[in-house]
């Protein structure tokens, strides 16, 4: 290669990485303002007697507890799921992967909507269940449900690529040493899934308390009993912005912390696998 050919190369070379970083930067920056003004737009004195009134704290508690709530409903019914479409082949699970991933690509509104239909008072199964006076809409059990709908995709897709990951050897050996298929399952199966697993019950967690469309169309908006953290942001915009900020950086930082804890966990995994 003669020099001119060498500088003509590294000058493309140069070009395409001010363009490239110019557009990192240009998209860092878009992401990065609207979040830092969030914290310029109330001080910490604000904040925390934002964070501390009544409704703030009712907010946080519900959120946390139906979040908490559903998350373990969705590791303990979507463990079974995920194990049996990574480790065997069976008629229809193609429909049975797109019917669990569905609530990641449908509107939120839409599947409140749904929820609404299958079990509200006249709902398909709403109207059995007001025989027996059981209500289900616009109570805190409609939160949990909402969310559970929303969010288990998020485990149920990361624990499956878990156990798909796990070596087979490891539980045919389990298995020539005489012990159960449940047996394998919980002394060998689980240990080797469980750092991928555990990312996938974060992310669970942190959908289900970001979750707002859903519970809000499902559920309703009513302080103490289905108002979430996202539905009091949401409701406190005309009334007192100063909560609607105080809960919104609340997320925001919780968010982060999630993603965090997710690369971590990655890293350690990728780093011992």
């Amino acid at each position: 290669m003669s020099s001119t050919d060498t500088r003509k190369h590294s000058a493309a070379r140069i070009g395409t990485m001010v363009v490239a970083g110019g557009l990192i930067l240009l998209f860092l920056i878009f992401i990065t303002i609207p979040l830092v003004s969030l914290f310029t737009r109330v001080s910490p004195e604000d904040f925390v007697t934002a964070l501390s009134s009544p409704l703030a704290l009712d907010a946080l508690w519900l959120s946390a507890v139906t979040a908490t709530f559903s998350t373990v409903v969705v590791v303990v019914l979507g463990t079974p799921l995920a194990y049996v479409n990574a480790r065997f082949s069976y008629r229809g699970r193609n429909i049975v992967d797109t019917l669990t991933d569905l609530p990641i690509v449908l509107p939120p509104t839409v599947a409140g909507l749904a929820l609404l239909m299958a079990f509200g008072r006249n709902g398909l199964l709403g109207q059995y269940l007001n025989i027996f006076d059981v209500q289900i809409a616009f109570t805190t059990i409609a939160v949990v449900i909402a969310q559970i709908f929303v969010a288990s995709p998020f485990y149920i897709r990361q624990a499956r690529s878990s156990f798909e990951a796990v070596d087979l050897n490891f539980e045919a050996a389990s298995r020539t040493l005489g012990a159960t298929p449940l047996q394998t399952f919980v002394r060998v199966t689980l240990p080797l899934a469980a750092g991928s697993l555990l990312s996938g019950v974060i992310m669970t967690f942190a959908r289900a308390l970001g979750e707002f469309g859903a519970t809000l169309m499902f559920a309703g908006n009513f302080q103490g009993k289905t108002q979430t953290m996202p539905l009091a942001i949401y409701g406190e915009l005309q009334s007192d912005m100063a909560v609607s900020i105080a809960l919104a950086i609340v997320l925001v930082v919780f968010s982060f912390g999630i993603i965090l804890v997710v690369k971590y966990i990655g890293k350690r995994e990728s780093v011992y696998a």
